[in-house]
């Protein structure tokens, strides 16, 4: 082989020249398509994950607001139930009060002195003709002896009546 003159170089060394180039624009187009395509590819990965990430906390946040109304509604129904038990308590209460000044009221009636004795005679069949009997302030009366105590008074009686009847008082404040 024989060595071009040097000015004939470059005119010797052009098809070398435009063979790499074309294989450089090649590889050029080709790592641009591969690059186009890694990066498409990314996006679709990176939109898939930011749908997932979406869904879920959609997700979340439905079961975290499901929860929260859940205790909402169990606080509502908790509130519910003690204002309804509170009014019950008060309507008894008042019941209990009326009971008893009406019964009171019986100590200014013509026939309070036949059931102040009645009451005696009940105290003593109970403890014992050695009981002692005194009178209660709201009327009625209270019996003891050593170790027992008999409790007759008017409101206590009006008391055990309204325990008695249960369920009926009950009734009278529920639907």
């Amino acid at each position: 082989m024989t060595t071009p003159a040097p000015e004939q170089t470059p005119k010797a060394l052009s098809p070398v020249r435009a063979e790499l180039l074309r294989a450089a624009h090649t590889d050029a187009e080709a790592l641009l398509a591969r690059s186009e395509r890694e990066a498409a590819a990314l996006l679709d990965q990176a939109h898939a994950e930011a749908r997932t990430i979406l869904d879920e906390a959609r997700q979340q946040g439905e079961a975290d607001g499901a929860d929260a109304a859940r205790d909402v509604l169990v606080r509502a129904r908790r509130q519910a139930r003690s204002r309804t038990l509170t009014a019950r308590r008060d309507s008894h209460e008042e019941l209990r009060r009326d009971a008893a000044d009406r019964v009171r009221a019986l100590r200014r009636t013509d026939g309070y002195a036949s059931m102040r004795t009645l009451l005696e005679h009940r105290a003593r069949i109970l403890l014992g003709s050695d009981a002692e009997v005194t009178e209660h302030p709201d009327g009625g009366v209270i019996a003891r002896v050593p170790g027992k105590q008999v409790d007759l008074s008017l409101t206590a009686l009006a008391d055990r009546a309204l325990d008695r009847m249960g369920a009926e008082v009950r009734s009278l404040w529920e639907p």
